[in-house]
């Protein structure tokens, strides 16, 4: 029993974190923000692609991540950890993707007010407000793709820990004890 919650339970668990990470993220957004932000993301291309491209390179982590926490004989299946790892860096991207979209947006604002008129605050703030949705899809999906990565990692370790194995502590000072 304790082999199957080891090879099999466990990995699938951790492959979990990340997605609902997401999930209490959305929720935790004010509900006025959230339908804001929802009802803007329907009609902005750039989100499409920044959301879009994000969900493909979450879903390939995942399964990466999954299959590096596949308990072996003696090991864990490391082969899909270089791909791991550069996905994970490929999650840089999407701010930038975001802060494109923004000054796209940002652009557009501008371009609509027409030179010697004087639009209100509300005009402006209404056209200003798509230049926010780009930013705020690129860095969740930025927060989300390095979340697999160090899943896989604490994942590891943890396994290791119940399958028996002495775990070093990477990160523990020796200090002097004080006289």
């Amino acid at each position: 029993m304790r082999r199957f919650w080891i090879h099999t339970v466990l990995p699938m668990l951790f492959v979990l974190i990340p997605a609902l990470a997401g999930a209490l993220l959305v929720a935790a957004l004010p509900p006025d923000a959230r339908r804001d932000y929802f009802a803007r993301v329907s009609q902005s291309p750039i989100d499409w692609l920044i959301l879009a491209l994000g969900a493909i390179l979450f879903v390939v982590q995942l399964r990466l991540a999954w299959k590096a926490m596949r308990w072996k004989i003696n090991s864990f299946d490391e082969s899909g950890d270089n791909w791991l790892s550069h996905l994970a860096q490929a999650a840089e991207w999407f701010p930038l993707l975001g802060l494109i979209g923004t000054v796209a947006a940002i652009l557009q604002t501008f371009g609509k007010i027409a030179p010697g008129s004087n639009p209100t605050p509300a005009e402006i703030i209404r056209n200003y407000a798509p230049a926010i949705t780009a930013t705020g899809s690129g860095l969740f999906m930025a927060l989300m793709n390095i979340l697999p990565i160090w899943i896989a990692q604490a994942g590891r370790e943890l396994i290791k820990g119940l399958a028996g194995e002495v775990v070093p502590l990477a990160h523990v000072q020796h200090t002097e004890p004080l006289s």
